[in-house]
């Protein structure tokens, strides 16, 4: 499972945009290391090795990728001997556990899922067995849609959609933060409990 740092362009009034992507991220990356049976790493460009850096358990795998895209993230869990994984979006701070593992399940018989990320758009992760399969157009976590993984698979069911759910990017998602579930403590105490 790899949490895939995705460029943050909006942050709270009077929060700071790298303490907000910081908080994101951290969150994340605590849900995915506590899950059972799951390896987690973080995948990152250059310029956020540090950020990925400050909120890596010890020992967990940072993998440097030219750009922010889940084929990059796949080829690195490949490369690393991987033969699936998943890339989720480091800025949905709030993710169940649950959805997480959704994404994985279709791969016991399906060779790519997908979870879109809600009423914004974008994906909030893919998961695919290792190598990718070629057909799996390049594409980063924004821009990315079931439709666009369909496009070129051999058949439509080879892409399993899987249950969404919405990013932090902007105010209206902020406000759906629900303060009685369970998890997202960093972004919790930034945004003042």
């Amino acid at each position: 499972m790899i949490v895939l740092l995705v460029p943050v362009a909006w942050h709270p009034p009077g929060v700071a945009l790298a303490a907000w992507r910081a908080a994101l991220a951290e969150d994340v990356v605590d849900l995915i290391a506590t899950m059972a049976e799951l390896e987690p790493a973080i995948a990152a460009v250059a310029v956020d090795r540090a950020l990925a850096e400050s909120v890596a358990w010890p020992g967990m795998p940072i993998y440097d990728i030219a750009r922010p895209l889940v084929n990059e993230a796949l080829a690195a869990a490949a490369r690393d001997g991987f033969d699936q994984a998943a890339v989720v979006a480091g800025d949905a701070a709030d993710v169940p556990g649950l959805t997480i593992g959704k994404l994985l399940r279709p791969l016991t018989s399906r060779p790519v899922a997908v979870a879109a990320a809600g009423p914004g758009g974008g994906l909030l992760g893919v998961a695919a067995r290792l190598p990718a399969p070629p057909w799996l157009p390049a594409h980063d976590l924004d821009d990315g849609s079931v439709t666009l993984l369909r496009r070129d698979a051999p058949e439509p069911q080879d892409v399993v959609s899987t249950p969404a759910w919405r990013r932090l990017r902007g105010p209206a998602d902020l406000a759906t933060l629900d303060p009685a579930v369970e998890g997202w403590d960093t972004t919790r105490a930034l945004l003042g409990g």
